[in-house]
């Protein structure tokens, strides 16, 4: 029988399953090596976790394995009802508390711990609240974030012809205003979901990406809708982001806000050090701002800080037994 054995959290209500036991050692050299062997052998695992009846069509799961950057303390492989994600900001607010109540990083320091970990997309530099009891707020620095193209046009079925940006946070994004869909904020989510999973659609298939990097990192992630509020305000602005397979995020989303900020200064709209609260569906919020300036490949690119809170809801234990089929894991949509 199958067994696998998690710790539950969620980072401004968007779940965060941290598997600890279940899934063998991931071959390959690096990390992105690891995200093909598992996506070449152990999607029945994914599937398992993130699906139906022990997941969800917006799960959302993170499997921790080791670093092949030497500064790093522990590294990331992070999963969901479509595949594996190159970044992800909800589980840094998350992670950081987890890594230090669980003694991966020794010897935590008052009043913050750092914790270097290890994306598909790059080292990430969190700093964890610590009292000497009790963890707190997270903060993270992200890896360079860049506007990648401004003011692309796309005819999105049922919509019309919709203008959007390209920003990247850790993963690439389109960002929309609410606005160009003719909707408000009274819109549900499914209409919301629908709009920019179409979007999303439209834009793949018009759309290339490079990436300084890796061209395994070169993909369109998803589209965040926002309130178009991106002048620089103390106002809260608003945004929901709608990712893989049109799993929609329940936090304002930290690469998402990251990949905002880098839009906002490369447009001039924002400065280096000015804070915006971003306010995701469940109303939680996250603050962001930019603190540095660097060159990153062909692109102007910014160091965005990201914070936010993580919370523990729970642990799990689940099993599979040989004749169950359906257990496999399901989605119904």
């Amino acid at each position: 029988m199958a067994e696998f054995i998690t710790t539950e959290m969620h980072t401004g209500g968007e779940p965060l399953r941290i598997i600890e036991k279940g899934y063998p050692d991931i071959p390959g050299a690096t990390i992105l090596e690891k995200i093909q062997t598992m996506k070449n052998t152990m999607e029945d695992k994914r599937k398992l976790l993130m699906f139906e009846p022990r997941g969800h069509f917006d799960m959302y799961g993170v499997l921790l394995v080791p670093p092949d950057i030497p500064s790093a303390d522990v590294g990331a492989i992070f999963m969901h009802n479509e595949g594996y994600s190159t970044m992800c900001g909800h589980a840094m607010l998350s992670l950081g508390r987890y890594l230090v109540d669980k003694e991966v990083v020794k010897n935590p320091t008052i009043p913050e711990t750092k914790v270097n970990i290890q994306c598909p997309c790059g080292l990430v530099e969190s700093y964890v609240k610590f009292d000497g009891k009790k963890t707190g707020t997270v903060r993270f620095f992200s890896v360079p974030a860049f506007l990648f193209a401004k003011d692309i046009s796309v005819e999105v079925p049922s919509y019309g012809k919709i203008t959007v940006d390209i920003s990247y946070g850790g993963a690439f994004y389109a960002l929309v205003a609410l606005s160009q869909y003719k909707m408000d904020r009274n819109a549900t989510i499914q209409k919301i979901r629908d709009a920019a999973g179409a979007t999303t659609d439209a834009l793949k298939k018009q759309l290339k990406l490079t990436h300084p990097d890796s061209e395994d990192l070169a993909f369109l992630y998803g589209t965040i809708v926002t309130d178009g509020k991106d002048q620089y305000s103390e106002d809260v602005s608003w945004n929901v982001c709608v990712f893989a397979e049109r799993e929609v995020d329940r936090s304002p989303c930290g690469s998402g806000v990251t990949a905002r900020i880098a839009q906002q200064y490369t447009r001039n709209l924002i400065k280096i050090g000015q804070i915006r609260t971003f306010e995701g569906p469940t109303s939680s919020k996250f603050t962001a701002k930019p603190v540095k300036e660097v060159t990153y490949g062909d692109y102007n690119a910014v160091i965005v800080e990201v914070s936010g809170n993580g919370y523990y809801t729970g642990t799990s234990k689940f099993t599979l037994e040989e004749e169950d089929k359906i257990g496999k894991g399901f989605l119904l949509s």
